[in-house]
Order: structure tokens, then C-alpha cells, then sequence
């Protein structure tokens, strides 16, 4: 993690699922939330700032400031590789909506203090320092500033999410009123998440939003009642769309598969849409030639849907997650592996019926597999271990959280002789001990090591770990033999490790 400032308040750490406040904005835009594109992003976001927070709680509850105040352009100059004499500070910024923003002319200071505040070298440069939810409070400061951070390349790799309330704004007369979307064009964003819409609000939202024809990539459906007429409408009219996710959607159907799928449409994401079964996946193989990422959460699919796939996605399809996917067993698994012989990432969690023979068909057929995950499949023992240190000398992370209860420290010592793992996860893997620890020392390749919930671990056979000298991240998370004392020793034997308490 970064270092933190002195002195300085830490900015809210975002939720878990990756989600920000956007501040409501003075053209009358509804108050909208940001979720990251990747990992590495979200994680910086939850960092701490390395620069000085920009607001002040002193100042953030007076109400006499009239409009808000400027950062000091001395330490903007400072911040920005320009030199500042000592003394220099940020000051606080009132951000009430609908205030007028101040023009150059009107900010505090000398005339060069004024151009400098406002140079655009300098702000371009400047602004890369601060988080989402920053750059959205920076963003009402001034017109100058806003028109540099509203330049599309400070929002790469973030998705507004917009919930129904959002979308409208109340008129005195009761009507309701879609609210303004083109702070999100000028942003140039092209990818949303619509929260509990309907299918006239998404219709709403494609006659609103002037990107919405060509321009928007990616659309994410969460807990919406849109139909399958709504679906259809929607996938004919944004044209650009070639990223769709449908996450607890129970009214549309798969006819509205049939119907609306298009050939466009390379990453595809069910989850928890309770009308999806074997035909969904049928129409998903026909429709959809250069699908490269399918993610299905499906509790009705059966080893029947794995059989569907063509030659087609069998070039394409890199990427397969088949999450709880409850009724899919080890016949499941060799429909898989013969319609999809070049997948790089494969996911089977929750997939509970499938046993180390499963896991064999995998290894032996899938010899690209960069990643796998097993987690939540409990039949999965030590011998599906040896399968895959023996046939995936590719694999780069191997997933084992939670239920794999029949792993030991023997399934580890095959897994030690695997020189490309560089992310292994151990969570709540009951059965790992000390002696099993000792097998990891020699995989110099590991970067990630999760232990967390492992009861048998102790603290004498944790210490061990400061022999992984390229460790950049372990969890010992509820684990009993990680002590305050043990914390202490990672901290001077692997400090450019982060450990998670």
C-alpha cells in the first residue's frame, strides 16, 4: 500500500464490490456511483492519495464560504515538479451544489498565482494523483479545471453505475424528468451499470445519452426486471455493445436469448437470472461465433449445455467460468474440454458434483490453462493436485478456497515442483500444516499466497515464509498463528511484502 500522508485524513477505502460515490453535480446530474474495470485499479483507489488531501475538516462544514475555494497554486506548482517557497498549503473547498464556480480571474492571489492555478501542463499532470471520488469534488472547483478532468483519459477503466432513483429528476408538478447524461459523454465513457431498471428506462437511457447508439462497449443489467422485448430493443438500438452482463434478471427468458444475442458480442455474463437453463446455453454456442469470455451462473445447466458449443468458440474462447453450477459433473467436464481445447482461464467453483477424475480431463486436455479455480468443490483431493503439477506447466494461479477439505500438506508438495504458480489460494483449507508450508519455500515463482482461515497453521511454521523473498502479497486472515509478534518480523524480513491481517 502507499505511504500515508502525515497529517492528513485517509480518503474513504471503497466497498468491496469496487463501488464509489460520485458527488452530485451542479448541472443537475443525480448522484451515480463508479465501479473499477480491474483489479490493479480498484486497489489503487482504495489507496491512500500521494499527494495532500484536498479537503479540510475545518472547512468542510462552514457555510460562510461562498464559492469554492482554489488549492493554493503555490503548492499546486510544488505537487506538480514546479518549485514553491515553504509555507505552502492546500486549503479546504466547499462543495455545495449548484454553486456558481469561480472563473480564473475571480481566484485568490497574484496574477501569476492565478495562471498558474490554472494551467493546464501543469493540472494535466497533477490530477493522475487523485482517486475517482477526488477528481469528481476537483472536477466543481472551476470551469478550467473541469475542462481538464474531464478529459476521457482520467476515466479510463471506471463504469458509472446508475441506480432507477438516479435516472430521474422530480419536477415541482410531481412529473419526473430524466436527468442530464452529458457529463458522462464528455468523459467519453462507454460502458454502464443499470441498477433495477425497467424497460422504458432503458429506453430513457439510450434516447438520453448521446454515446449510447455507437459509443457505449459494455452494458451491465443488475436485479432489473427488463424483459425479453426490453432486451431486444436495447441490443438492436446500441449497436456498440459487445459486453453484456445479466445479474439477477428473473424476466426475461430464453427465447429473449434467441431473439437479441448477435454475433457483435464477444463477453457474455449470466448470473442468477433464474430462466436460464440448457436452452440458454444452446442459443449462447449458436449466436454468439466469436464469444472470447462466457461467465455463467446457472443453477439449472446440466452436462447437456457443455456439449453445445461449436468449433467456432473453440478457437475463440479463451475464458470459461462456470460458477455454482450445481448439476454439471465430471460428463460435463469432457463435453467441456473437447468443445474448448484453447482456454487460458477456467473456473469450476462450486461446481460440487465434479471429483479429481474431473479435474484429470482438465489437465490432461487443457494443457493453455493460465488459471483455475476449484474453490468450493469438495470432492477435489490431493490426487487432482498431481494431475495438474504433472500436465499444466503454463498454470499461473490455482485457486482452492473454502470446502476443498481434502486437501493436505501432500496435495502441496506436488504443487512445489510447479514453476510457473504465481498466485496460490489456500483459504479455509483445514488440513494444511507446518510441515506443509515447508514444500512452498522452494517456489521462488509465488507473488500471492493466501492462508487465511488455515486453523493448524502456526506461528512457528508461518515464520518460515520469509524465505519467498518475491512475495508481494500474503493473507493470514483469521488465522490463528498469526501474531502481532509475527506481523512485526514480516514487517522487517519482507518488507516489500504486503501482509493482510
Amino acid at each position: 500500500m502507499s505511504n500515508p500522508r502525515n497529517g492528513d485524513t485517509k480518503p474513504p477505502c471503497l466497498p468491496r464490490n469496487g463501488l464509489v460515490k460520485i458527488p452530485t453535480q451542479p448541472n443537475g446530474l443525480g448522484s451515480a456511483s463508479i465501479t473499477k474495470g480491474t483489479p490493479a485499479v480498484k486497489n489503487r483507489l482504495c489507496q491512500p492519495s500521494s499527494v495532500p488531501a484536498i479537503l479540510s475538516p475545518a472547512l468542510g462544514h462552514r457555510s460562510d464560504l461562498p464559492i469554492p475555494s482554489l488549492a493554493s497554486p503555490l503548492s499546486l506548482a510544488t505537487l506538480a515538479g514546479v518549485s514553491s517557497p515553504p509555507g505552502a498549503s492546500l486549503v479546504g473547498l466547499n462543495t455545495s451544489e449548484g454553486l456558481e464556480q469561480p472563473s480564473p480571474e475571480r481566484l485568490p492571489g497574484s496574477p501569476s498565482e492565478r495562471q498558474l492555478a490554472v494551467d493546464e501542463k501543469i493540472l494535466n499532470r497533477l490530477f493522475w494523483y487523485f482517486s475517482a471520488c477526488e477528481k469528481c469534488v476537483l472536477a466543481q472547483v472551476c470551469k478550467a479545471w473541469r475542462r481538464v478532468l474531464y478529459q476521457p483519459k482520467f476515466w479510463v477503466g471506471l463504469t458509472p453505475v446508475l441506480h432507477t432513483k438516479e435516472l430521474y429528476n422530480i419536477l415541482p408538478g410531481g412529473e419526473k424528468e430524466f436527468v442530464s447524461l452529458q457529463g458522462f459523454a464528455v468523459r467519453g465513457f462507454d460502458g454502464f451499470c443499470l441498477v433495477g431498471v425497467s424497460d422504458l428506462d432503458i429506453c430513457e437511457f439510450i434516447d438520453n445519452y448521446p454515446l449510447s447508439k455507437k459509443g457505449v462497449k459494455s452494458m451491465s443489467l443488475k436485479r432489473s426486471t427488463i424483459t425479453d422485448a426490453g432486451l431486444e430493443v436495447m441490443l438492436e438500438q446500441m449497436q456498440g455493445v459487445v459486453r453484456l452482463e445479466l445479474s439477477g434478471c428473473n424476466d426475461f427468458t430464453e427465447a429473449g436469448l434467441w431473439s437479441s444475442l448477435n454475433a457483435r458480442i464477444t463477453a457474455l455474463s449470466v448470473s442468477d437470472c433464474i430462466n436460464v437453463a440448457d436452452d440458454a446455453i444452446a442459443a449462447i454456442s449458436q449466436l454468439l461465433p466469436n464469444l472470447t469470455e462466457l461467465n455463467l451462473q446457472a443453477y439449472h445447466v446440466t452436462d447437456t449445455a457443455l456439449a453445445y458449443f461449436t468449433a467456432k468458440q473453440g478457437y475463440t474462447t479463451h475464458t470459461l467460468r462456470l460458477n455454482s453450477c450445481w448439476e454439471i459433473t465430471n460428463h460435463g467436464v469432457v463435453n467441456m474440454v473437447h468443445s474448448l481445447p484453447n482456454l487460458s482461464v477456467l473456473s469450476l467453483s462450486g461446481c460440487s458434483k465434479v471429483t479429481d477424475d474431473g479435474v484429470e480431463l482438465v489437465a490432461e486436455n487443457l494443457r493453455k490453462l493460465r488459471s483455475l479455480d476449484l474453490s468450493w468443490c469438495p470432492r477435489i483431493t490431493d490426487m487432482a493436485l498431481e494431475y495438474i503439477a504433472c500436465d499444466l506447466h503454463k498454470l499461473e494461479e490455482l485457486v482452492l478456497d473454502s470446502r476443498c477439505v481434502r486437501i493436505t500438506d501432500t496435495g502441496l508438495s506436488y504443487l512445489s515442483t510447479m514453476s510457473s504458480l504465481r498466485s496460490l489460494y489456500l483459504r479455509w483449507c483445514c488440513q494444511v500444516q507446518d510441515f506443509g508450508l515447508k514444500h512452498l519455500l522452494s517456489m521462488g515463482s509465488l507473488r500471492l499466497l493466501s492462508l487465511a482461515g488455515c486453523p493448524l497453521l502456526t506461528t512457528t511454521g508461518l515464520s518460515g515464509l520469509v524465505q519467498l523473498q518475491e512475495l508481494e502479497e500474503l493473507e493470514l486472515t483469521n488465522c490463528p498463528g498469526a501474531t502481532p509478534e509475527l506481523f512485526k518480523y514480516f514487517s522487517q524480513h519482507l518488507p516489500c511484502c504486503m501482509v493482510i491481517e
